[in-house]
């Protein structure tokens, strides 16, 4: 095509593909051009700002290692990743959220009543719960991938003083469904503002806070995939999560525990004399043919 025009260019992109491209290839990119062409024309980009976005995506890439992934991070704060969480998520089961840029993989084996607090100070939490099916049956033989920040608000692989799976277990769940932890009380966070990211939230007035939350990832054969974090009802964030992962199902409570309470079957039991923190939360799986 000779005459490209700011009209046609779209057209002309699509006619250049091949007569076997993959058809959702085929979709998504005639999708994403029609997008992209279309913005730039809604907006009148300048030169000077195609190149800023140029760079902005260079350093993007340049900060990025095995442990930071600020194309992630700009995915969570631009809300995109939660939007695909949403799109994808089934309503019969637990509402997925989003991974983050700072999981690991690999994690250690974490029995079941096992610690992740170790010796870190803050208030000893005691995390509990079902994994299940749509149908409340237990599901055993899941895998249940969990891991938080440290007290201090940050995760292993952005603090040189922590272990490299500090706060993070894998537990896989008997016949009753069951997992079962101790750790510290997560804490609210910032995220990394030292990079690219870091220069939209500022430019755009936002704060870079997410409420304290615990992750999880559980898998289990025959069904989908769960990525997910749940959130006490009581973080000041709630409301204004800077990645936007809050769902109204994912809120949970705190119970505050007497002294002297302390359950057995724990790592810790008979260990804790003072009063602690306590939240039971089922995770539900879909099946993975629906």
């Amino acid at each position: 095509m000779r005459n490209v025009t700011k009209d046609n260019i779209s057209d002309v992109f699509m006619g250049y593909m091949g007569p076997d491209v993959n058809p959702r290839l085929r979709e998504v990119m005639q999708s994403l051009i029609t997008h992209l062409h279309g913005f730039a024309k809604e907006v009148n980009l300048t030169h000077e700002e195609w190149q800023t976005g140029i760079a902005f995506m260079e350093r993007a890439g340049e900060i990025s290692d095995a442990e930071r992934h600020e194309f992630v991070l700009l995915s969570d704060v631009l809300g995109l990743s939660s939007l695909v969480d949403m799109i994808n998520t089934r309503s019969e089961g637990t509402s997925s959220s989003v991974l983050g840029p700072f999981h690991i993989s690999g994690a250690p084996p974490l029995a079941i009543g096992g610690d992740m607090k170790g010796g870190f100070g803050g208030d000893v939490l005691v995390a509990e719960g079902i994994v299940r099916d749509t149908k409340g049956a237990p599901i055993e033989g899941a895998t249940v991938d969990i891991w938080q920040t440290a007290p201090n608000g940050l995760y292993s692989s952005q603090d040189p003083d922590q272990d490299t799976y500090s706060f993070h277990g894998l537990q896989t769940t008997g016949a009753d469904g069951r997992y079962a932890f101790t750790t510290v009380k997560p804490v609210e966070y910032t995220v990394p503002t030292d990079g690219p990211v870091g220069d939209i939230l500022n430019a755009t007035g936002r704060h870079p806070w997410r409420p304290s939350h615990l992750h999880f990832i559980v898998k289990a054969d025959g069904f989908r995939s769960l990525v997910t974090e749940v959130f006490p009802d009581d973080d000041p964030y709630l409301d204004q999560d800077t990645v936007f992962g809050v769902r109204d199902d994912l809120v949970m409570s705190y119970r505050n525990m007497p002294a002297g309470s302390f359950p057995d079957g724990f790592a810790l039991s008979g260990m804790v004399n003072e009063p602690y923190l306590r939240v039971d939360f089922d995770l539900v799986l879909v099946p993975s043919e629906v």
